[in-house]
Protein backbone atom coordinates (compact mmCIF):
# COMPACT_ATOMS: atom_id res chain seq x y z
CA UNK A 1 0.00 0.00 0.00
CA UNK A 2 1.45 3.40 -1.02
CA UNK A 3 1.65 6.45 1.23
CA UNK A 4 -1.19 8.02 -0.79
CA UNK A 5 -3.33 4.91 -0.29
CA UNK A 6 -2.67 4.94 3.44
CA UNK A 7 -3.65 8.59 3.63
CA UNK A 8 -6.86 7.86 1.77
CA UNK A 9 -7.67 4.95 4.13
CA UNK A 10 -7.25 6.92 7.30
CA UNK A 11 -9.25 9.86 5.98
CA UNK A 12 -8.49 13.58 6.00
CA UNK A 13 -7.13 15.16 9.11
CA UNK A 14 -6.00 11.93 10.82
CA UNK A 15 -2.27 12.02 11.53
CA UNK A 16 -0.22 8.97 10.62
CA UNK A 17 1.06 8.64 14.19
CA UNK A 18 -2.46 8.23 15.54
CA UNK A 19 -3.21 5.68 12.84
CA UNK A 20 -0.17 3.61 13.82
CA UNK A 21 -1.08 3.81 17.51
CA UNK A 22 -4.55 2.62 16.68
CA UNK A 23 -3.15 -0.36 14.77
CA UNK A 24 -1.06 -1.38 17.80
CA UNK A 25 -4.10 -1.64 20.06
CA UNK A 26 -5.14 -5.19 21.02
CA UNK A 27 -8.00 -6.61 19.01
CA UNK A 28 -9.65 -7.57 22.28
CA UNK A 29 -8.95 -4.25 24.07
CA UNK A 30 -12.15 -2.41 24.94
CA UNK A 31 -13.04 1.09 23.91
CA UNK A 32 -12.37 3.79 26.48
CA UNK A 33 -15.49 4.07 28.63
CA UNK A 34 -16.97 7.25 29.96
CA UNK A 35 -16.64 9.62 26.96
CA UNK A 36 -19.67 11.84 26.59
CA UNK A 37 -20.71 12.49 23.02
CA UNK A 38 -22.07 15.98 22.36
CA UNK A 39 -25.28 16.55 20.42
CA UNK A 40 -24.99 16.42 16.65
CA UNK A 41 -24.47 19.80 15.01
CA UNK A 42 -23.74 21.54 18.28
CA UNK A 43 -20.58 22.99 16.80
CA UNK A 44 -18.45 22.38 19.88
CA UNK A 45 -16.32 19.52 21.05
CA UNK A 46 -17.94 17.18 23.56
CA UNK A 47 -16.83 17.64 27.13
CA UNK A 48 -15.16 14.44 28.38
CA UNK A 49 -16.37 12.83 31.57
CA UNK A 50 -13.99 12.76 34.60
CA UNK A 51 -13.21 9.08 34.00
CA UNK A 52 -12.30 9.87 30.39
CA UNK A 53 -10.09 12.80 31.44
CA UNK A 54 -8.28 10.54 33.92
CA UNK A 55 -7.85 7.87 31.25
CA UNK A 56 -6.51 10.44 28.79
CA UNK A 57 -4.03 11.73 31.37
CA UNK A 58 -2.82 8.23 32.12
CA UNK A 59 -2.44 7.46 28.43
CA UNK A 60 -0.34 10.59 27.99
CA UNK A 61 2.04 9.27 30.62
CA UNK A 62 1.91 5.65 29.47
CA UNK A 63 5.37 5.74 27.93
CA UNK A 64 6.96 5.90 31.35
CA UNK A 65 4.12 4.86 33.68
CA UNK A 66 3.66 1.33 32.37
CA UNK A 67 7.38 0.38 32.50
CA UNK A 68 7.64 1.88 35.98
CA UNK A 69 4.67 -0.15 37.24
CA UNK A 70 6.06 -3.32 35.65
CA UNK A 71 9.44 -2.75 37.30
CA UNK A 72 7.83 -2.05 40.67
CA UNK A 73 5.75 -5.22 40.58
CA UNK A 74 8.70 -7.35 39.50
CA UNK A 75 10.94 -5.74 42.13
CA UNK A 76 8.40 -6.49 44.85
CA UNK A 77 8.19 -10.13 43.79
CA UNK A 78 11.96 -10.46 43.43
CA UNK A 79 12.54 -8.98 46.88
CA UNK A 80 9.99 -11.33 48.43
CA UNK A 81 11.49 -14.39 46.73
CA UNK A 82 15.12 -13.54 47.45
CA UNK A 83 14.35 -12.79 51.10
CA UNK A 84 12.51 -16.08 51.39
CA UNK A 85 15.34 -17.94 49.68
CA UNK A 86 17.91 -16.42 52.03
CA UNK A 87 15.99 -17.22 55.23
CA UNK A 88 14.67 -20.72 54.53
CA UNK A 89 16.52 -23.98 55.10
CA UNK A 90 16.24 -26.81 52.53
CA UNK A 91 12.75 -28.15 51.96
CA UNK A 92 12.05 -31.86 51.57
CA UNK A 93 12.71 -32.15 47.82
CA UNK A 94 15.43 -29.56 47.30
CA UNK A 95 18.51 -31.57 48.40
CA UNK A 96 17.58 -34.27 45.88
CA UNK A 97 17.46 -31.79 43.00
CA UNK A 98 20.61 -30.01 44.14
CA UNK A 99 22.58 -33.26 44.41
CA UNK A 100 21.30 -34.43 41.02
CA UNK A 101 22.30 -31.10 39.49
CA UNK A 102 25.79 -31.43 41.04
CA UNK A 103 26.04 -34.96 39.62
CA UNK A 104 25.09 -33.62 36.18
CA UNK A 105 27.75 -30.94 36.48
CA UNK A 106 30.61 -33.15 37.64
CA UNK A 107 29.82 -36.65 36.37
CA UNK A 108 27.58 -36.02 33.33
CA UNK A 109 25.47 -39.06 34.05
CA UNK A 110 21.79 -39.97 34.39
CA UNK A 111 21.85 -41.61 37.81
CA UNK A 112 19.66 -39.88 40.40
CA UNK A 113 16.03 -38.73 40.40
CA UNK A 114 14.87 -40.43 37.18
CA UNK A 115 11.23 -39.73 38.12
CA UNK A 116 11.77 -36.16 36.93
CA UNK A 117 13.36 -35.27 33.57
CA UNK A 118 16.57 -33.24 33.64
CA UNK A 119 15.72 -29.77 32.30
CA UNK A 120 14.61 -28.19 35.58
CA UNK A 121 17.67 -29.61 37.32
CA UNK A 122 19.86 -28.23 34.53
CA UNK A 123 18.42 -24.81 35.40
CA UNK A 124 19.36 -25.40 39.05
CA UNK A 125 22.78 -26.58 37.87
CA UNK A 126 23.54 -23.05 36.63
CA UNK A 127 23.47 -21.87 40.23
CA UNK A 128 25.40 -24.89 41.46
CA UNK A 129 28.14 -24.12 38.94
CA UNK A 130 28.54 -20.65 40.46
CA UNK A 131 28.43 -21.91 44.07
CA UNK A 132 31.04 -24.56 43.27
CA UNK A 133 30.34 -26.97 46.15
CA UNK A 134 32.58 -29.93 46.77
CA UNK A 135 30.89 -33.08 45.47
CA UNK A 136 31.89 -36.65 46.31
CA UNK A 137 30.70 -38.95 43.48
CA UNK A 138 31.89 -42.04 45.36
CA UNK A 139 29.34 -41.58 48.17
CA UNK A 140 26.79 -44.39 48.19
CA UNK A 141 23.21 -43.83 49.26
CA UNK A 142 19.80 -43.03 47.93
CA UNK A 143 19.14 -39.65 46.33
CA UNK A 144 17.96 -38.07 49.58
CA UNK A 145 21.06 -39.23 51.45
CA UNK A 146 23.29 -37.96 48.64
CA UNK A 147 21.64 -34.55 48.92
CA UNK A 148 22.14 -34.31 52.68
CA UNK A 149 25.74 -35.51 52.33
CA UNK A 150 26.43 -32.79 49.77
CA UNK A 151 24.95 -30.04 51.94
CA UNK A 152 26.04 -31.09 55.43
CA UNK A 153 28.91 -33.59 55.27
CA UNK A 154 31.14 -32.40 52.44
CA UNK A 155 32.54 -29.18 53.87
CA UNK A 156 30.04 -26.97 52.03
CA UNK A 157 28.01 -24.04 53.36
CA UNK A 158 24.38 -25.16 52.87
CA UNK A 159 23.09 -21.57 53.10
CA UNK A 160 25.29 -20.48 50.22
CA UNK A 161 24.69 -23.59 48.10
CA UNK A 162 20.91 -23.39 48.52
CA UNK A 163 20.79 -19.68 47.71
CA UNK A 164 22.69 -20.15 44.46
CA UNK A 165 20.57 -23.19 43.58
CA UNK A 166 17.40 -21.14 44.08
CA UNK A 167 18.44 -18.01 42.19
CA UNK A 168 18.02 -19.48 38.66
CA UNK A 169 14.48 -20.57 39.53
CA UNK A 170 13.77 -17.08 40.90
CA UNK A 171 15.02 -15.56 37.64
CA UNK A 172 12.85 -17.95 35.62
CA UNK A 173 9.81 -17.10 37.76
CA UNK A 174 10.33 -13.39 36.99
CA UNK A 175 10.62 -14.15 33.27
CA UNK A 176 7.31 -15.99 33.39
CA UNK A 177 5.83 -12.87 35.00
CA UNK A 178 6.74 -11.01 31.81
CA UNK A 179 5.00 -13.72 29.80
CA UNK A 180 1.86 -13.14 31.88
CA UNK A 181 2.08 -9.39 31.23
CA UNK A 182 2.64 -9.85 27.50
CA UNK A 183 -0.09 -12.49 27.14
CA UNK A 184 -2.74 -10.41 28.91
CA UNK A 185 -1.61 -7.22 27.20
CA UNK A 186 -1.93 -8.73 23.73
CA UNK A 187 -5.31 -10.24 24.48
CA UNK A 188 -6.95 -7.51 26.52
CA UNK A 189 -4.87 -4.33 26.52
CA UNK A 190 -2.24 -2.67 28.67
CA UNK A 191 -4.41 -2.12 31.74
CA UNK A 192 -5.35 -5.80 31.76
CA UNK A 193 -1.68 -6.71 31.35
CA UNK A 194 -0.81 -4.75 34.47
CA UNK A 195 -3.69 -6.34 36.36
CA UNK A 196 -2.56 -9.83 35.34
CA UNK A 197 1.02 -9.04 36.31
CA UNK A 198 -0.14 -7.83 39.74
CA UNK A 199 -2.12 -11.04 40.31
CA UNK A 200 0.96 -13.08 39.40
CA UNK A 201 3.45 -11.04 41.42
CA UNK A 202 1.32 -11.04 44.59
CA UNK A 203 0.37 -14.73 44.43
CA UNK A 204 1.62 -16.31 47.70
CA UNK A 205 1.86 -19.73 46.06
CA UNK A 206 3.98 -18.47 43.15
CA UNK A 207 6.26 -16.49 45.48
CA UNK A 208 6.62 -19.47 47.82
CA UNK A 209 7.50 -22.03 45.17
CA UNK A 210 9.28 -19.62 42.85
CA UNK A 211 11.84 -19.06 45.61
CA UNK A 212 12.73 -22.76 45.90
CA UNK A 213 15.09 -24.96 43.88
CA UNK A 214 12.20 -27.16 42.77
CA UNK A 215 10.51 -27.97 39.48
CA UNK A 216 6.89 -26.89 39.92
CA UNK A 217 7.13 -23.27 38.78
CA UNK A 218 9.46 -23.97 35.81
CA UNK A 219 7.23 -26.74 34.44
CA UNK A 220 4.08 -24.64 34.81
CA UNK A 221 5.66 -21.51 33.36
CA UNK A 222 6.76 -23.35 30.23
CA UNK A 223 3.18 -24.56 29.67
CA UNK A 224 1.92 -20.97 29.99
CA UNK A 225 4.61 -19.77 27.57
CA UNK A 226 3.59 -22.42 25.07
CA UNK A 227 -0.07 -21.36 25.28
CA UNK A 228 0.92 -17.73 24.71
CA UNK A 229 3.02 -18.64 21.66
CA UNK A 230 0.21 -20.81 20.27
CA UNK A 231 -2.09 -17.79 20.54
CA UNK A 232 0.45 -15.67 18.66
CA UNK A 233 0.62 -18.36 15.97
CA UNK A 234 -2.84 -17.27 14.84
CA UNK A 235 -1.08 -14.55 12.84
CA UNK A 236 2.45 -15.91 12.27
CA UNK A 237 2.30 -19.72 12.56
CA UNK A 238 5.66 -20.41 10.89
CA UNK A 239 7.47 -18.34 13.50
CA UNK A 240 5.54 -19.15 16.65
CA UNK A 241 4.52 -22.80 16.34
CA UNK A 242 8.10 -24.15 16.57
CA UNK A 243 8.70 -21.85 19.54
CA UNK A 244 5.48 -23.05 21.16
CA UNK A 245 6.56 -26.65 20.62
CA UNK A 246 9.93 -25.89 22.21
CA UNK A 247 8.23 -24.37 25.28
CA UNK A 248 5.89 -27.35 25.50
CA UNK A 249 8.85 -29.70 25.26
CA UNK A 250 10.61 -27.74 27.99
CA UNK A 251 7.65 -28.29 30.33
CA UNK A 252 7.55 -32.03 29.61
CA UNK A 253 11.35 -32.16 30.01
CA UNK A 254 10.95 -30.61 33.48
CA UNK A 255 8.04 -32.58 34.98
CA UNK A 256 6.10 -35.52 33.62
CA UNK A 257 2.89 -34.13 35.09
CA UNK A 258 2.90 -31.67 32.16
CA UNK A 259 2.20 -34.49 29.67
CA UNK A 260 -1.62 -33.96 29.69
CA UNK A 261 -0.97 -30.47 28.29
CA UNK A 262 0.52 -31.92 25.10
CA UNK A 263 -2.73 -32.93 23.34
CA UNK A 264 -4.44 -29.76 24.58
CA UNK A 265 -1.84 -27.42 23.14
CA UNK A 266 -1.60 -29.45 19.94
CA UNK A 267 -5.35 -29.01 19.52
CA UNK A 268 -5.03 -25.29 20.19
CA UNK A 269 -2.27 -25.12 17.57
CA UNK A 270 -4.64 -26.69 15.06
CA UNK A 271 -7.30 -24.15 16.06
CA UNK A 272 -4.87 -21.26 15.66
CA UNK A 273 -3.92 -22.24 12.12
CA UNK A 274 -7.34 -23.42 10.98
CA UNK A 275 -9.44 -20.64 12.49
CA UNK A 276 -12.49 -19.54 10.56
CA UNK A 277 -10.80 -19.85 7.16
CA UNK A 278 -11.75 -22.79 4.94
CA UNK A 279 -9.24 -25.03 3.20
CA UNK A 280 -6.74 -25.05 6.05
CA UNK A 281 -7.24 -28.64 7.27
CA UNK A 282 -3.95 -30.01 5.98
CA UNK A 283 -2.01 -27.02 7.23
CA UNK A 284 -3.71 -27.21 10.62
CA UNK A 285 -2.83 -30.88 11.06
CA UNK A 286 0.75 -30.05 10.09
CA UNK A 287 0.75 -27.38 12.80
CA UNK A 288 -0.08 -29.96 15.47
CA UNK A 289 2.62 -32.25 14.12
CA UNK A 290 5.20 -29.45 14.27
CA UNK A 291 4.30 -28.86 17.91
CA UNK A 292 4.66 -32.54 18.78
CA UNK A 293 7.92 -33.13 16.91
CA UNK A 294 9.54 -30.02 18.38
CA UNK A 295 8.45 -30.96 21.90
CA UNK A 296 9.87 -34.46 21.57
CA UNK A 297 13.15 -33.04 20.21
CA UNK A 298 13.49 -30.74 23.24
CA UNK A 299 13.02 -33.68 25.61
CA UNK A 300 15.79 -35.61 23.84
CA UNK A 301 18.07 -32.55 23.87
CA UNK A 302 17.63 -32.15 27.63
CA UNK A 303 18.92 -35.69 28.20
CA UNK A 304 21.71 -35.27 25.66
CA UNK A 305 22.82 -32.12 27.49
CA UNK A 306 23.50 -34.27 30.56
CA UNK A 307 25.17 -37.18 28.80
CA UNK A 308 25.61 -37.20 25.00
CA UNK A 309 25.88 -41.00 25.20
CA UNK A 310 22.59 -41.29 27.14
CA UNK A 311 24.00 -43.77 29.66
CA UNK A 312 21.34 -44.57 32.22
CA UNK A 313 22.76 -46.02 35.44
CA UNK A 314 20.03 -45.60 38.07
CA UNK A 315 21.11 -45.55 41.71
CA UNK A 316 18.07 -47.61 42.70
CA UNK A 317 15.86 -50.25 41.13
CA UNK A 318 13.32 -49.21 38.50
CA UNK A 319 9.97 -50.94 39.11
CA UNK A 320 8.27 -52.90 36.36
CA UNK A 321 4.92 -51.62 35.12
CA UNK A 322 2.52 -53.97 33.37
CA UNK A 323 -0.80 -53.76 31.60
CA UNK A 324 -2.03 -50.70 29.77
CA UNK A 325 0.28 -48.34 31.64
CA UNK A 326 3.30 -50.45 30.76
CA UNK A 327 2.26 -50.51 27.10
CA UNK A 328 1.84 -46.74 27.03
CA UNK A 329 5.25 -46.19 28.60
CA UNK A 330 6.82 -48.47 26.01
CA UNK A 331 5.27 -46.44 23.17
CA UNK A 332 6.61 -43.09 24.38
CA UNK A 333 9.08 -41.55 21.87
CA UNK A 334 11.46 -40.54 24.64
CA UNK A 335 14.84 -41.78 25.94
CA UNK A 336 14.95 -44.90 28.12
CA UNK A 337 15.70 -42.79 31.20
CA UNK A 338 12.44 -40.87 30.66
CA UNK A 339 10.44 -44.09 30.30
CA UNK A 340 12.10 -45.46 33.44
CA UNK A 341 11.08 -42.30 35.28
CA UNK A 342 7.49 -42.84 34.19
CA UNK A 343 7.62 -46.33 35.70
CA UNK A 344 8.88 -44.85 38.97
CA UNK A 345 6.04 -42.32 38.93
CA UNK A 346 3.43 -45.04 38.39
CA UNK A 347 4.94 -47.03 41.27
CA UNK A 348 4.75 -43.96 43.52
CA UNK A 349 1.11 -43.47 42.58
CA UNK A 350 0.38 -47.04 43.70
CA UNK A 351 1.77 -46.50 47.22
CA UNK A 352 -0.58 -45.74 50.14
CA UNK A 353 -0.23 -42.06 51.10
CA UNK A 354 -1.75 -40.11 53.95
CA UNK A 355 -3.71 -36.94 53.32
CA UNK A 356 -4.93 -34.20 55.64
CA UNK A 357 -7.76 -31.83 54.82
CA UNK A 358 -9.81 -29.58 57.11
CA UNK A 359 -8.59 -31.40 60.22
CA UNK A 360 -9.22 -34.93 58.95
CA UNK A 361 -6.40 -37.44 58.42
CA UNK A 362 -7.12 -40.10 55.80
CA UNK A 363 -5.44 -42.74 53.67
CA UNK A 364 -5.40 -42.38 49.91
CA UNK A 365 -6.61 -39.28 48.12
CA UNK A 366 -9.77 -37.24 47.70
CA UNK A 367 -10.71 -35.97 44.28
CA UNK A 368 -11.68 -32.54 45.61
CA UNK A 369 -8.47 -32.02 47.60
CA UNK A 370 -6.77 -29.60 45.18
CA UNK A 371 -9.82 -27.33 44.64
CA UNK A 372 -10.32 -27.23 48.41
CA UNK A 373 -6.65 -26.46 49.05
CA UNK A 374 -6.69 -23.69 46.42
CA UNK A 375 -9.76 -22.22 48.11
CA UNK A 376 -7.80 -22.00 51.38
CA UNK A 377 -4.48 -20.80 49.97
CA UNK A 378 -5.60 -18.21 47.41
CA UNK A 379 -6.27 -14.58 48.40
CA UNK A 380 -9.98 -13.80 48.44
CA UNK A 381 -9.66 -10.94 45.98
CA UNK A 382 -7.80 -13.23 43.60
CA UNK A 383 -10.55 -15.86 43.80
CA UNK A 384 -13.12 -13.20 42.93
CA UNK A 385 -11.11 -11.97 39.94
CA UNK A 386 -10.51 -15.51 38.71
CA UNK A 387 -14.23 -16.27 38.77
CA UNK A 388 -15.24 -12.95 37.19
CA UNK A 389 -12.54 -13.19 34.52
CA UNK A 390 -13.49 -16.74 33.56
CA UNK A 391 -17.16 -15.73 33.27
CA UNK A 392 -16.23 -12.70 31.16
CA UNK A 393 -14.14 -14.80 28.77
CA UNK A 394 -17.05 -17.14 28.17
CA UNK A 395 -19.93 -14.65 28.27
CA UNK A 396 -18.52 -11.64 26.37
CA UNK A 397 -18.53 -12.39 22.67
CA UNK A 398 -15.45 -10.40 21.69
CA UNK A 399 -13.39 -12.09 24.45
CA UNK A 400 -14.53 -15.60 23.58
CA UNK A 401 -11.72 -16.38 21.08
CA UNK A 402 -9.21 -16.22 23.96
CA UNK A 403 -11.17 -18.51 26.29
CA UNK A 404 -9.81 -21.88 25.05
CA UNK A 405 -6.20 -20.68 25.36
CA UNK A 406 -6.64 -19.48 28.94
CA UNK A 407 -9.16 -21.89 30.42
CA UNK A 408 -8.68 -25.25 28.68
CA UNK A 409 -5.01 -25.98 29.66
CA UNK A 410 -5.47 -25.35 33.41
CA UNK A 411 -8.80 -27.21 33.41
CA UNK A 412 -7.26 -30.33 31.83
CA UNK A 413 -4.15 -30.19 34.02
CA UNK A 414 -6.24 -29.71 37.16
CA UNK A 415 -8.51 -32.63 36.23
CA UNK A 416 -5.42 -34.79 35.70
CA UNK A 417 -3.83 -33.70 39.00
CA UNK A 418 -7.07 -34.43 40.87
CA UNK A 419 -6.76 -38.11 39.91
CA UNK A 420 -3.35 -38.39 41.63
CA UNK A 421 -2.81 -40.29 44.86
CA UNK A 422 -0.63 -37.70 46.62
CA UNK A 423 -2.58 -34.95 48.39
CA UNK A 424 0.51 -32.96 49.32
CA UNK A 425 -0.18 -29.39 48.31
CA UNK A 426 -1.18 -26.73 45.84
CA UNK A 427 2.25 -26.98 44.22
CA UNK A 428 0.65 -29.69 42.06
CA UNK A 429 -1.77 -27.04 40.71
CA UNK A 430 0.38 -23.94 40.16
CA UNK A 431 -0.95 -23.72 36.61
CA UNK A 432 -4.19 -22.41 38.14
CA UNK A 433 -2.75 -19.14 39.56
CA UNK A 434 -0.55 -18.71 36.47
CA UNK A 435 -3.23 -19.09 33.79
CA UNK A 436 -5.99 -17.47 35.80
CA UNK A 437 -3.83 -14.41 36.44
CA UNK A 438 -4.27 -13.75 32.72
CA UNK A 439 -7.90 -14.86 32.68
CA UNK A 440 -8.76 -12.73 35.71
CA UNK A 441 -7.51 -9.66 33.88
CA UNK A 442 -10.45 -10.00 31.47
CA UNK A 443 -12.45 -8.10 34.08
CA UNK A 444 -10.58 -4.96 33.04
CA UNK A 445 -11.72 -5.48 29.44
CA UNK A 446 -15.43 -5.60 30.25
CA UNK A 447 -17.36 -2.52 29.08
CA UNK A 448 -18.95 -1.80 32.41
CA UNK A 449 -18.52 1.49 34.21
CA UNK A 450 -17.28 0.04 37.48
CA UNK A 451 -15.32 -2.95 36.19
CA UNK A 452 -11.88 -1.34 36.35
CA UNK A 453 -12.36 0.37 39.74
CA UNK A 454 -13.70 -2.90 41.16
CA UNK A 455 -10.77 -4.82 39.69
CA UNK A 456 -8.35 -2.29 41.13
CA UNK A 457 -9.91 -2.58 44.59
CA UNK A 458 -9.68 -6.38 44.47
CA UNK A 459 -6.03 -6.24 43.37
CA UNK A 460 -5.30 -3.92 46.29
CA UNK A 461 -6.97 -6.43 48.62
CA UNK A 462 -4.79 -9.17 47.13
CA UNK A 463 -1.64 -7.08 47.58
CA UNK A 464 -2.40 -6.32 51.22
CA UNK A 465 -3.14 -9.99 51.98
CA UNK A 466 0.07 -11.11 50.27
CA UNK A 467 2.29 -8.49 51.89
CA UNK A 468 0.93 -9.26 55.35
CA UNK A 469 2.21 -12.84 55.15
CA UNK A 470 5.78 -11.78 54.30
CA UNK A 471 8.12 -13.65 54.60
CA UNK A 472 6.07 -16.77 55.46
CA UNK A 473 4.55 -17.47 52.06
CA UNK A 474 4.55 -21.27 52.18
CA UNK A 475 1.98 -21.54 55.02
CA UNK A 476 -0.24 -18.77 53.61
CA UNK A 477 -4.00 -19.06 53.83
CA UNK A 478 -6.54 -16.33 53.21
CA UNK A 479 -8.46 -14.37 55.82
CA UNK A 480 -11.58 -16.52 55.58
CA UNK A 481 -9.55 -19.45 56.94
CA UNK A 482 -7.70 -17.55 59.63
CA UNK A 483 -4.50 -16.56 57.83
CA UNK A 484 -1.07 -18.28 57.91
CA UNK A 485 -1.18 -18.96 61.65
CA UNK A 486 -4.10 -21.36 61.21
CA UNK A 487 -3.27 -23.08 57.93
CA UNK A 488 -1.88 -26.11 59.80
CA UNK A 489 -5.35 -26.81 61.18
CA UNK A 490 -6.66 -27.48 57.67
CA UNK A 491 -3.73 -28.55 55.48
CA UNK A 492 -0.29 -30.13 55.84
CA UNK A 493 2.92 -30.96 53.97
CA UNK A 494 4.07 -28.39 51.37
CA UNK A 495 0.98 -26.28 52.06
CA UNK A 496 2.40 -25.43 55.48
CA UNK A 497 5.45 -27.26 56.66
CA UNK A 498 8.05 -28.53 54.20
CA UNK A 499 11.08 -28.33 56.49
CA UNK A 500 11.77 -24.68 55.63
CA UNK A 501 12.03 -23.28 59.16
CA UNK A 502 14.81 -25.32 60.76
CA UNK A 503 17.15 -22.33 60.76
CA UNK A 504 14.50 -20.10 62.30
CA UNK A 505 13.87 -22.75 64.96
CA UNK A 506 17.57 -22.76 65.84
CA UNK A 507 17.52 -18.98 66.27
CA UNK A 508 14.38 -19.14 68.42
CA UNK A 509 15.77 -21.83 70.73
CA UNK A 510 19.04 -19.96 71.13
CA UNK A 511 17.36 -16.59 71.82
CA UNK A 512 14.42 -17.60 74.02
CA UNK A 513 15.20 -21.04 75.45
CA UNK A 514 18.98 -21.30 75.94
CA UNK A 515 20.21 -24.39 77.77
CA UNK A 516 16.79 -26.10 77.93
CA UNK A 517 16.23 -29.75 77.05
CA UNK A 518 14.73 -30.12 73.57
CA UNK A 519 12.74 -33.02 72.13
CA UNK A 520 12.25 -32.74 68.39
CA UNK A 521 9.95 -34.35 65.81
CA UNK A 522 10.96 -32.64 62.57
CA UNK A 523 9.71 -33.05 59.00
CA UNK A 524 12.30 -32.08 56.45
CA UNK A 525 15.66 -32.79 54.85
CA UNK A 526 17.75 -30.51 57.04
CA UNK A 527 20.16 -31.78 59.69
CA UNK A 528 19.20 -30.17 63.04
CA UNK A 529 22.64 -30.60 64.60
CA UNK A 530 24.25 -28.51 61.84
CA UNK A 531 22.16 -25.52 62.97
CA UNK A 532 23.02 -26.05 66.63
CA UNK A 533 19.84 -27.92 67.60
CA UNK A 534 20.78 -30.79 69.89
CA UNK A 535 17.60 -32.71 70.49
CA UNK A 536 16.28 -36.23 71.02
CA UNK A 537 13.33 -38.04 69.48
CA UNK A 538 10.55 -38.30 72.11
CA UNK A 539 9.02 -41.29 70.35
CA UNK A 540 12.01 -43.47 71.23
CA UNK A 541 11.87 -43.12 75.02
CA UNK A 542 9.17 -43.73 77.66
CA UNK A 543 6.69 -40.88 77.85
CA UNK A 544 7.56 -40.13 81.48
CA UNK A 545 11.12 -39.18 80.49
CA UNK A 546 10.03 -36.44 78.11
CA UNK A 547 10.36 -33.14 79.99
CA UNK A 548 11.30 -29.68 78.77
CA UNK A 549 10.50 -28.39 75.28
CA UNK A 550 8.65 -30.61 72.82
CA UNK A 551 9.13 -29.20 69.31
CA UNK A 552 6.98 -30.71 66.55
CA UNK A 553 6.63 -29.86 62.87
CA UNK A 554 3.00 -29.08 62.13
CA UNK A 555 2.74 -31.83 59.51
CA UNK A 556 3.59 -34.30 62.29
CA UNK A 557 1.04 -32.63 64.54
CA UNK A 558 -1.59 -33.16 61.84
CA UNK A 559 -0.70 -36.84 61.50
CA UNK A 560 -0.05 -37.51 65.20
CA UNK A 561 -1.34 -40.83 66.46
CA UNK A 562 -0.44 -43.07 69.39
CA UNK A 563 2.48 -41.96 71.55
CA UNK A 564 3.11 -38.68 69.75
CA UNK A 565 -0.56 -37.69 69.97
CA UNK A 566 -0.54 -38.41 73.72
CA UNK A 567 2.65 -36.38 74.18
CA UNK A 568 1.05 -33.41 72.41
CA UNK A 569 -2.21 -33.71 74.37
CA UNK A 570 -0.36 -33.70 77.67
CA UNK A 571 1.76 -30.66 76.72
CA UNK A 572 1.07 -26.94 76.53
CA UNK A 573 1.75 -24.92 73.37
CA UNK A 574 3.99 -21.96 74.22
CA UNK A 575 5.41 -20.80 70.89
CA UNK A 576 5.40 -21.25 67.11
CA UNK A 577 8.07 -20.78 64.46
CA UNK A 578 7.27 -19.62 60.94
CA UNK A 579 3.67 -20.89 61.24
CA UNK A 580 5.07 -24.36 60.53
CA UNK A 581 6.60 -25.61 63.84
CA UNK A 582 4.92 -25.62 67.25
CA UNK A 583 6.83 -25.49 70.54
CA UNK A 584 5.21 -27.19 73.54
CA UNK A 585 6.21 -27.23 77.20
CA UNK A 586 6.15 -30.44 79.24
Amino acid sequence: MTAQDRSRHRGPGVPAGRMMASEQQSVLEPDVPGVRVGPAGSGRAPRPAPAARLTAALRARRRWLVPVLVVLLLTQMAAAMVTTAVEQTPTVDEPVYVATAADYLHEHRLRYNPEHPPLGKLVIMAGIAVAGPHYDPSYRGDQGQVGRHLLYSSGNDPWRVMLWARLPVIALTLLFALVVFAFAGELLGTAAGLLALALYCFSPDLIAHGSLATLDVPATGFVLTSAWLVWRARRRPRLYLPLAGAALGASVATKMSALPAVPVLMALAVLSVWGPRPGRARRAVAAGAVMAVTAVAVVWLSYLAVDPRLRFVPAGPVPAVHGLRGALVGLMPFPEAYRAGMRVQFALEDLPWQGFLFGHLYMGSRWYYLPAALLVKTPLGMLALWAAGAVALVAVRRLRPAAPYLLLPPAVLLASAMTGSRDFGTRYALFVPMFLAVAGAAVAAVRWRWSRPAAGALVLFVAVSSLRTFPFYLPYSNEAFGGPARTHLRLHDSNVDWGQDLGRLADRLRDRYPGQRVWLVYKGSGVPAYYGIHASDPRKVPQGEVHGLLVVSDSWVAKARGRLAELIRSSRAVDEVGHSITVYRR
